[in-house]
């Protein structure tokens, strides 16, 4: 048996999870937005405070974390607490793609409650104006199309929705409504990326003993980070 400490910090929800056997045992999140620098460790001490969990920090075996692709900002701050946590416990590491922790549960409600095998699930993170972080799975979790920053238009995705459906969702999904029209598209409702949902990922990784090098792992940001100056500042 293990018990892994989730972190998903890859959209503006903050969130941590503390699962074992691949179950939930509790879970705490942040949904205000752009807190994650001063929430994610008053979240991880709540979480241990809970009565439902029988360990401390101390008694874990690994740390997972969402690494990307997602808000530049908030994977270098996930990522950096889940580090520090496992150099300070000498703990290994366990990384997830964020877009598989997005799809995981859409996946799981959806093949559960349905027979038709060949549709394909496209998780999609916010990456401004009309450009997406994105994949697709199949009901297996199989992925099935790389990991992409895609700019929507009404062609995105054609030669795969002439063929099959496609659900669509997470926070980038929205602003695509207007754009992907084909009648296989679908936009099902979705909560986000949560770290209660990297249970059975995280599981499985620690089962197959897939772990990151602590000293050199850094999040997949897939572009290079731009910084830019607040109009008002500038002079």
């Amino acid at each position: 048996m293990a018990y892994i400490l989730c972190i998903e910090t890859s959209t503006s929800i903050c969130s941590v999870a503390l699962v074992k056997d691949g179950k939930v045992i509790a879970a705490r999140q942040d949904n205000e937005g752009n807190s994650h620098a001063n929430r994610l460790t008053v979240l991880i001490d709540e979480l241990f405070g809970d009565s439902a969990v029988p360990v401390g920090l101390s008694d874990i075996d690994a740390v997972a974390v969402s690494s990307g692709p997602g808000s530049y900002t908030g994977l270098r701050i996930g990522v950096s607490t889940a580090k520090g946590i496992c150099f300070a416990l000498d703990k290994p590491l366990i990384a997830i793609p964020s877009l598989a922790v997005l799809a995981w549960p859409v996946v799981k409600r959806y093949s559960e409650e349905s027979e038709e095998g060949e549709s394909w699930f496209c998780p999609m993170i916010d990456a401004r104006r009309m450009e997406v972080y994105t994949a697709m799975f199949d009901r297996k979790m199989e992925q099935k199309r790389a990991t992409s920053a895609d700019i929507i238009d009404e062609n995105s995705y054609r030669d795969i929705l002439d063929v099959r459906s496609v659900f669509f969702f997470g926070n980038g999904a929205e602003k695509c409504k207007d754009a992907l029209k084909h009648p296989n598209a679908i936009f099902p409702a979705d909560e986000g990326p949560l770290a209660r949902n990297m249970a059975s990922l995280a599981n499985d990784a620690w089962n197959n003993k897939k772990f990151e090098d602590v000293a050199y792992f850094e999040p997949f940001y897939l572009k290079d980070f731009i910084a830019t100056i607040p109009k008002r500042k500038i002079l």
